[in-house]
């Protein structure tokens, strides 16, 4: 079983509803679903389907219509974060509810907070009964408030809010001076907005316990007024000051750097409730600041430093019970992935940090996969956080630690290394990391995950990017890929990869065109369903055409004839193979002197295998008779290629051209391949000679009277070729085991 456990009984029957909620539902109207037959849902069960629908993406105008019903779906704690919604579907789905918590940021389709807020304040239970409201990322539009009764709608109309998040807005001054007059707040995070005082605070000094003030980009104080500000916030236990150190703007945050150094040295009686504190990404922070500040502070527990240059104080370490972020070991970085999940900029710095931690690790670690996961999952666009935690992926699932994760926890890793392939489709770094963490045998053949969607954006890699190094694992993948295809996903793919044909009639020999050549090539390479799949969608007219179109491109032609040889060893295929005018082309291709032996010797693989069925030959026998003279005339006129052309996974096709009763033209063709093989990868090819059995065949046609003696010389020479590298290895294990004992 998974080590991470079976998923709870609830959250499979949600995720249920969710994929059969058109037919559980009606429409109306304004073609909005409305659930035939609603039950009474436990008023937590109603939160949860709601969060459900969001997480999965299908929460929208038109499903959030079935909480119209607030009887029987009863919300309380809403989340409808980062799904599209306009401002009618949200007041009629969602305000009619006595909400106590409302988690909107980042939503799309025109939602703004002035629409929020108003939609709320026209609930009077929920003018009473909302505690908790995030609108982080969301656009205000606060000039769009209407009044109410006289009285103008704004934050302070929610009378019972506790907690408020409205990060990365166009908060101004005015709404802040609005939302502190809020009788209860205690918490605020008013990050990444453009306000320049922090005055209004005063409003609500009694009651504020933590302040998120992070990126304030446009502050106007002087660290006097600063001070003076945080000196009389009497109950405030945490403090949020921190910087985005990457920013580049016409701030250059020198006042607030200067608070901070104030702050630090100053004692106690600024902020004497404060147990925790954050000015990761600040400047100018010294060890002796931080030193004093953690002295005078005996109740602190948290304390965030990353990217300040100062989480390697001595004096840390001595603090066990301190919470830390920084950089200084993996319990800092880990800590910052933690709490910065939210924030690009600390995320970003805090895998960079975990890459090198990460890059010899030998135990398996899930918590940091998650928590690289989480990050890349908070951060979807953000090229600088998938560039380093792809990278980190890799780390984490080198070898065989994929091997002691969770298989649950490798699907949803794979999940997101595609979405990065598809994000960032043109970053060749991007995509190297991503193909490296895939290519494990253990992930492709055993976890879970979409492999069609896999198998799609590794071929618009190989079609787009002429790295060779991205190019070999991209075969890598795809080979084990397309074997987990359905026929249905195979065809499909095949067609997919069919965009060449525009470049075939325009006559270019780009590198789109010969990249997808390659894909379709590596596609069929011992895989006859997929050769299958390419006949069906007629693939071999379309190469005759390119074929013909190309004569004069011999990197062209050489794809093209080697994946019609990776048809030809296919026996049931070899019929579609038999029409006279493919056959005679390549024919003379073979025979063609001023064709390079690349090409010719593809050419002649195809014909040695059509040749070699003379009971499944249905063209006129003077062709075959021809065909089996050319080839052994032409392979005696090829020099040897120095240069690595083809690597074979199997001899298995190999076999039936080497029986005795061939013609000399097949065995001579099928040995001297052998032979080039051979001699340019000798330990791979040795080995699987010996294991396949052709070694045996080998030895059959050297002793039998009838082999030609061309044949009978290129056997011995592969013969001994490969008795030397059995010496060769003999020595070696020899050598190694007298040296063991």
């Amino acid at each position: 079983m998974d080590a991470e456990g079976p998923q709870a009984l609830c959250d499979l029957c949600l995720a249920q509803v969710c994929r059969s909620l058109n037919a559980l539902c009606s429409r109306r109207a304004d073609g909005s679903l409305c659930l035939i037959r609603a039950p009474l849902f436990p008023q937590e069960m109603a939160d949860q389907l709601l969060q459900k629908m969001a997480a999965q993406g299908i929460l929208n105008d038109t499903t959030v219509g079935i909480f119209r019903n607030c009887k029987e779906l009863r919300l309380r704690r809403a989340s409808i974060r980062c799904c599209p919604l306009s401002a009618e579907a949200f007041s009629l789905a969602l305000c009619p509810h006595r909400l106590q918590e409302l988690d909107a940021s980042w939503v799309s389709s025109g939602l703004t907070g002035a629409n929020i807020i108003s939609g709320l304040a026209s609930n009077p239970e929920c003018r009473s009964s909302l505690q908790r409201l995030s609108l982080n990322g969301l656009h205000l539009d606060w000039g769009t408030l209407k009044e109410d009764g006289g009285i103008r709608v704004g934050f302070s109309s929610l009378q019972s809010l506790r907690t408020l998040s409205i990060a990365n807005t166009e908060l101004t001054d005015s709404v802040l001076e609005d939302i502190c007059t809020l009788p209860q707040l205690e918490s605020l995070d008013i990050s990444c907005s453009p306000i320049s005082h922090l005055t209004a605070l005063l409003e609500c000094k009694n009651t504020l316990r933590s302040l998120t003030a992070h990126r304030l980009w446009r502050l106007d104080m002087s660290p006097a007024r600063l001070l003076f500000v945080f000196r009389q916030l009497h109950a405030l236990r945490h403090l949020d000051f921190s910087d985005d150190h990457f920013a580049v703007d016409d701030s250059d945050g020198t006042d607030a750097n200067e608070t901070v150094r104030q702050f630090l040295e100053g004692g106690p009686q600024i902020l004497p409730s404060l147990v925790s504190l954050d000015i990761s990404g600040r400047k100018k922070v010294t060890e002796e600041a931080v030193r004093a500040f953690v002295e005078a502070r005996s109740g602190l527990v948290f304390l965030g430093l990353l990217a300040t240059g100062v989480s390697t104080c001595e004096v840390l370490s001595s603090q066990k019970n301190l919470k830390l972020t920084g950089e200084a070991n993996e319990n800092q970085v880990c800590e910052a992935l933690r709490r910065y999940r939210e924030r690009e900029c600390f995320t970003r710095e805090a895998l960079v940090h975990l890459y090198r931690l990460t890059t010899d690790t030998d135990k398996p670690r899930p918590d940091m996969l998650k928590l690289v996961l989480s990050g890349m999952w908070s951060h979807p666009t953000s090229l600088h956080v998938h560039l380093v935690a792809t990278a980190c992926v890799f780390n984490l699932t080198t070898q065989d630690l994929a091997e002691a994760l969770p298989v649950s926890l490798l699907s949803r890793t794979v999940t997101q290394l595609l979405h990065a392939m598809k994000t960032f489709p043109n970053h060749q770094q991007v995509q190297k990391n991503c193909l490296l963490a895939l290519c494990s045998e253990y992930i492709l053949q055993d976890v879970p995950f979409d492999k069609y969607l896999a198998a799609t954006l590794v071929i618009n890699l190989l079609s787009s990017h002429e790295n060779p190094t991205l190019q070999r694992m991209a075969v890598a993948v795809i080979s084990i890929l397309v074997s987990k295809l359905s026929t249905e996903e195979s065809t499909q793919l095949n067609k997919d990869i069919f965009i060449m044909k525009q470049k075939a009639m325009v006559g270019v020999a780009d590198s789109t065109l010969k990249f997808a050549l390659s894909a379709l090539w590596n596609l069929t390479d011992e895989m006859p369903a997929a050769a299958c799949n390419f006949i069906k969608c007629q693939g071999l007219e379309l190469y005759e055409e390119v074929l013909e179109s190309y004569y004069n491109e011999p990197s062209i032609q050489q794809k093209i004839l080697g994946l019609l040889n990776n048809i030809a060893e296919v026996e049931q295929l070899q019929a579609d193979l038999m029409e006279e005018g493919l056959v005679e082309h390549i024919l003379s291709l073979l025979r063609d002197s001023q064709v390079d032996v690349e090409v010719r010797y593809f050419a002649g693989g195809i014909l040695a295998q059509l040749a070699s069925r003379p009971e499944a030959w249905t063209m006129d026998k003077e062709l075959h008779s021809t065909i089996v003279k050319q080839l052994h005339a032409s392979i005696m006129t090829w020099s040897q290629l120095e240069r690595e052309m083809v690597f074979y996974r199997s001899f298995r096709p190999f076999c039936p051209l080497l029986k005795t009763c061939q013609p000399s033209g097949v065995q001579l063709w099928a040995v001297w391949a052998i032979h080039l093989v051979c001699s340019q990868n000798t330990s791979h090819h040795s080995s699987m000679l010996e294991k396949e059995g052709v070694t045996e065949l080998l030895k059959t046609l050297v002793a039998h009277p009838d082999t030609h003696s061309d044949i009978k010389g290129i056997c011995d020479s592969i013969l001994h070729m490969v008795e030397q590298h059995q010496s060769r290895m003999e020595a070696f294990n020899n050598q190694t085991g007298s040296q063991n004992s």
